[in-house]
């Protein structure tokens, strides 16, 4: 039986002081997520979980961890702990788990409900029986929640251990109107999510798919309301897409795509294609009314199209006339569900998720960026519609890839033309220009004190003149490769900086003989 569910960590940044310039070797090994919140000041403030992992793409199943001041911090544990009958498994396991969070002044986790479990088998029976367990093992050892409304598929990317489907009623009805999923110019279905043409369509007996995330986001805040009134739920994180990313699913391993292809555009179920037509004729340009037909595949680069190469018709009226609709589609949806959620979370903290596509970023045309529905080429800043979207709910904004460095990558796929650092400064910037709190994760492993300096650069940016800085940072993950040792003195050592609390030579003295040991 498939069983789901896993804990991230997260820590208040508060003062940030330098690290020293030590050269540490860089371990291998795959981690998860870890979430390390700042103290911005700010009352009551929204802030969100948001991030792409290029080829490492993940969809997580389950817990993460929240920090609440600068002394706090929380970390993820492995899959395994909620199976498809919403069982708790090996509690345990779970609460050894636990303990090592608090252990390390973890504030808390950060949970993953998921829909496909919850309302699996009837619209509007939701099964909450795990996640009352989970929920009140957390509470006992005084660490804070937040939640994650997922509302995608969990499985078919790297890095997913297991399957989470979504709801059986909903497969059971896509069977006979496969239209309600995202749909390539092959015609195949993405059953990761529910298209967003369909927001506004009672075609899941009777309901919108926007209503049947509100009834779940209801029966959610009444089930834990004790949790919600007693502050223990800090925030409740909004799925908005596949990966619980707001973006369209442009590139899926489980339809071949591989790094760095630039992705295919995802509009061609039937309701989308409506809106199409519909905007074609409002625009007064029938014959507009289609997808482009020279953007290539899941694994072209953009030189090798028509649509994306320098010069091409990205940037024709057609092109520019489709890229609004598209983009628009994407931000009119995590409108809609935001609004819901604030009716349904009236009063607490709300997030959302946003990829980072740092691949062909170099280029004019932003392909890979342009395909997943960010309408950013080289002259349109893409990322600010959307940071204003956030803004209008109150929701703050997760990014990733903040422990990449531009040169390493280059290094390692020269032909990809990326540059994370560039996509990094201009979304954390189009967010902070209208006011969002903004959260962050590591889109790669990383273990060594390299990676970690980098993050801790962009946590609080040297020398800024209004003090701008991450109000959290999400780490990628709590496994075995990190509870080594030698990993893990590291690891703990970040998290103090992250707090802002000095750290004595004594840690890197530990540390330093295990990294030998390395070969």
């Amino acid at each position: 039986m498939a069983i789901a569910t896993s804990f991230h960590a997260t820590v208040l940044l508060g003062t940030v002081t330098p690290n020293p310039p030590i050269q540490t070797r860089r371990i291998p090994g795959q981690i998860g997520k870890l979430r390390l919140n700042s103290n911005t000041g700010l009352p009551a403030q929204k802030w969100a979980k948001a991030g792409n992992r290029d080829e490492i793409l993940e969809c997580i199943s389950g817990v993460n961890v929240v920090a609440e001041d600068d002394d706090d911090f929380e970390d993820e544990i492995q899959l395994n702990i909620i199976n498809m009958n919403c069982e708790l498994v090996d509690p345990q396991n779970l609460m050894e788990q636990l303990k090592i969070l608090k252990s390390i002044n973890v504030d808390g986790v950060m949970v993953d409900c998921w829909w496909g479990i919850v309302e699996a088998l009837a619209p509007q029976q939701y099964n909450w029986n795990g996640y009352k367990k989970l929920f009140q093992a957390v509470n006992e050892l005084g660490l804070k929640l937040q939640a994650v409304m997922s509302f995608h598929e969990c499985g078919g990317n790297v890095g997913d251990d297991v399957h989470i489907p979504l709801p059986r009623w909903i497969t059971e009805f896509g069977l006979s109107n496969p239209d309600i999923y995202f749909t390539d110019q092959e015609g195949r279905r993405n059953t990761e999510c529910l298209s967003w043409g369909i927001d506004k369509e009672r075609v899941l007996r009777g309901r919108t798919a926007v209503e049947v995330y509100g009834d779940y986001m209801r029966s959610f805040r009444v089930e834990f309301n004790e949790y919600f009134e007693s502050g223990s739920i800090c925030e409740i994180e909004i799925g908005l897409g596949p990966c619980g990313e707001l973006r369209y699913p442009s590139y899926p391993a489980k339809h071949g795509w591989k790094y760095p292809g630039i992705g295919e555009f995802q509009c061609y179920d039937k309701y989308l294609m409506k809106s199409l037509q519909k905007a074609a004729e409002v625009r007064g340009h029938v014959s507009w009314a289609r997808a482009p037909h020279n953007a290539g595949s899941y694994n072209s680069w953009p030189q090798d199209t028509d649509f994306f190469r320098d010069g091409g018709d990205y940037g024709s009226y057609y092109g520019r006339f489709f890229m609004n609709w598209y983009s628009n589609v994407l931000i009119d949806h995590g409108d809609r569900v935001l609004a819901m959620a604030n009716q349904a979370f009236e009063g607490f903290n709300i997030a959302a998720k946003l990829s980072g596509i740092h691949w062909w970023y170099k280029t004019a045309s932003h392909a890979a960026e342009l395909t997943a529905g960010f309408y950013n080429p080289s002259n349109r800043d893409g990322y600010a519609p959307i940071a204003a979207m956030l803004k209008k709910h109150e929701a703050a904004l997760n990014f990733t890839c903040v422990e990449l460095r531009t040169l390493d990558q280059h290094e390692v796929s020269p032909e990809a033309l990326v540059d994370p650092e560039g996509l990094v400064w201009q979304v954390l910037n189009a967010a902070w220009d209208v006011g969002l709190p903004v959260a962050s994760e590591n889109a790669l492993p990383c273990y060594d004190r390299e990676g970690y300096n980098k993050i801790l650069e962009n946590a609080k940016p040297q020398n800024d003149p209004d003090g701008k800085h991450l109000s959290a940072f999400t780490y990628l993950r709590l496994n075995p490769d990190l509870m080594e040792e030698s990993n893990f003195l590291e690891f703990e050592r970040f998290v103090k900086r992250m707090h802002g609390k000095p750290v004595s030579d004594l840690v890197a003295q530990m540390v330093e003989p295990f990294l030998q040991k390395e070969p």
